[in-house]
């Protein structure tokens, strides 16, 4: 697959930064992270996934109005047109998947299993196995974190403290967080 798009555009983006949308063309991600993400009616920013490595993301696959991709990390990224979509089925598929788990988590009672679910599912995810764990290499904020589970960053604080308490994760100011065995 990786062949058949290497003679199609590839941009690298930085941190932060907003990966243009066109509605012919999805974004294969080589390596890094984006979310995508949308606002309420009162302005709040809503997470709709997390996507890294051999992730599809773009304007087609969404219906939600606005639409934006942002860059969570400095991401490597190839434009998939139209005429090559076949070729990244699979991603799409996984693309379906992944936004129905989102919503699994999300729907679940009481709050501090949504938050523990969407540890587990970043850990699956982007983890990588240390001797204590699962290291989440990713830095979200709080209120980035609060964004995916409707909740306040107030409530995450105090949730990620609790969680830090009761031994289910281990974070330090440089590292990242790594949820317990």
């Amino acid at each position: 697959m990786t062949v058949l798009l290497a003679n199609h555009q590839q941009r690298t983006f930085s941190r932060r930064d907003l990966i243009p949308l066109q509605p012919e063309l999805l974004w294969r991600i080589e390596t890094g992270v984006v979310r995508t993400l949308t606002w309420s009616e009162e302005g709040t920013p809503v997470t709709l996934g997390y996507w890294g490595a051999t992730d599809v993301v773009g304007q087609p696959l969404s219906r939600v109005t606005p639409y934006q991709i942002e860059c969570i990390t400095t991401v490597e990224a190839s434009l998939v047109p139209e005429h090559l979509w076949h070729q990244v089925l699979e991603a799409v598929l996984k693309h379906a998947q992944q936004t129905e788990e989102l919503l699994c988590i999300f729907h679940q009672e009481p709050l501090h299993l949504r938050l523990r679910l969407l540890l587990v599912w970043l850990a699956q995810k982007f983890g990588r196995q240390v001797e204590t764990g699962k290291l989440i290499d990713l830095r979200l904020t709080h209120q980035q974190l609060a964004e995916v589970i409707g909740a306040t960053r107030v409530t995450v604080t105090r949730l990620l403290k609790q969680f830090e308490r009761e031994g289910i994760i281990k974070r330090s100011h440089r590292q990242p967080l790594i949820l317990c065995k």
